[in-house]
């Protein structure tokens, strides 16, 4: 065989490297694709797919899973109270209960505009970085607004005034296809009333925040460091527009930064201070890792009402959630092989969706629980920060998170939030209505995407959003 010419190698050249540009194609299943979480993977596809013990979770263990639960779903009460075990509610509060929130531990969403609470959605407080000492920043990731604190809790014990509350109203913002299509979007305007304790600082940041799925989060706790610091392109050295990095944050329990891994803006580093800050941000409850509650130094009435103890949730109750709520199992996907999701797997990859939202890790051998080791697992996420654009921007800092910033949530079990929380409002703050909606709110390092989505016609959409809903 004659040797190719130096046009013709040239050619074959730039085919094969125009080829490496071009996103993979998907024309089956790959192998154990349909188990998200690997042997921990469940199967319940009703409203109870998220509230199952992982798949390997020994049946000797799945006692220390129904203690948890009942501490996660059973309210606390105010002290003194005989129910020693759960006294010490609020002072402040948002809800008495996790469960509350993470509704059947799913998605909560974003109050009815006549409702007269904001369960499972709060409002987080803070002054800019630049209001702040250096400690406050290292330690708290935020500058507490200095009377209210760092969240506002629009329920209260009674004989206590609660902090305000919660209204959201919503102006439509319309988004057109290519092919003429236009969706409205509705963007969300808070509305703080009736505040208990005297005007907020001028410069005060505000951030609704809707409760996340509570699936998965000990297998997402188990991927090693190194495996996420290799998504992370800061500076975005290979020109692609996606700069991920890393959010840096205070671990309580060695004193010292770690990567963050939690929360809509990844400030919580380990799942145990994650469940310990909740504890005293949501309830009013102090833990011995999280010592302190929510009342602020202008809250008198607050700071002397009776309280459940030192700690109010005992070491013993923390262990029992935590481990409940590593060992939740994340449920398998369905219709893995349809033609239909097979298409709209190649629309996520041809829009690039999935360079943030990466489709796989496999987690670390030394997991903090057995069944958690060694897992292939695909949660679609990188579990680092992007720049989602002046449309998502809460414009509040945390840690090293920017008011444009917000850790790439996972979408394993998304397309199940209809049969589990009966409704689909997507985001950080449920401003979605359904996933098409929240596609079209990104912008940012995502903006390319987006626009990549926006080419796609009926057909073409409907094909991404059988794939979305199959994880």
């Amino acid at each position: 065989m004659s040797a190719l010419s130096p046009r013709l190698l040239t050619l074959a050249l730039l085919l094969l490297l125009s080829a490496c540009d071009q996103p993979p194609q998907f024309t089956r299943v790959e192998p154990g694709e349909a188990l998200s979480a690997g042997s921990a993977t469940v199967f319940k596809r009703d409203h109870n797919a998220f509230s199952l013990p992982a798949a390997n979770l020994a049946p000797s263990r799945r006692l220390d899973f129904a203690v948890g639960n009942s501490f996660f779903r059973n309210p606390w009460v105010v002290a003194p109270a005989t129910t020693i075990a759960r006294d010490g509610l609020g002072p402040l509060f948002n809800t008495n209960a996790c469960q509350n929130c993470h509704i059947k531990d799913g998605r909560g969403h974003p109050p009815a505009t006549d409702a007269s609470s904001a369960v499972s959605m709060l409002v987080r407080l803070s002054l800019p970085h630049s209001a702040g000492t250096a400690e406050q920043i290292e330690r708290l990731g935020v500058v507490p607004e200095p009377t209210y604190g760092a969240q506002l809790q629009d329920m209260a014990n009674p004989g206590i005034a609660p902090e305000g509350k919660v209204r959201v109203r919503y102006s439509e913002v319309p988004m057109q296809f290519a092919d003429g299509t236009v969706v409205q979007l509705r963007k969300p305007e808070l509305e703080i009333s009736q505040l208990g304790y005297g005007a907020l600082h001028p410069d005060t940041r505000f951030s609704a925040r809707v409760a996340p799925p509570m699936i998965g989060l000990g297998l997402l706790e188990a991927i090693p460091e190194a495996a996420i610091l290799a998504q992370a392109d800061p500076e975005d050295a290979d020109g692609d527009g996606i700069s991920g990095r890393p959010n840096r944050v205070w671990d309580h329990a060695s004193q010292s930064t770690q990567l963050g891994r939690f929360g809509w803006k990844a400030g919580q580093p380990s799942l145990n201070q994650q469940n310990a800050e909740a504890f005293a941000g949501d309830m009013g409850l102090t833990s011995s890792l999280v010592p302190r509650d929510n009342c602020s130094a202008a809250q008198s009435d607050c700071q002397t009402a009776p309280h459940g103890g030192e700690p109010e949730v005992s070491d013993s109750i923390l262990a029992s959630v935590l481990f409940y709520s590593r060992n939740l199992g994340v449920p398998a996907r369905r219709a893995v092989d349809a033609p239909e999701v097979l298409r709209g797997k190649n629309l996520f990859h041809q829009a690039g969706c999935q360079q943030c939202h990466t489709p796989s890790f496999t987690t670390a051998a030394d997991a903090a629980e057995p069944e958690l080791a060694n897992q292939l697992i695909r949660p679609y996420s990188d579990l680092l920060l992007h720049d989602m654009g002046e449309g998502l921007a809460d414009q509040r800092e945390e840690f090293l998170a920017t008011g444009r910033e917000w850790r790439t949530p996972p979408l394993w079990g998304i397309g199940l939030t209809e049969a589990v929380n009966g409704h689909s409002q997507f985001l950080h703050d449920g401003r979605a209505r359904n996933l098409l909606e929240a596609i079209l709110w990104h912008g940012g390092e995502a903006e390319a995407a987006k626009q990549q989505v926006l080419t796609f016609d009926a057909e073409e959409r409907s094909a991404l959003l059988a794939f979305l809903n199959s994880l």
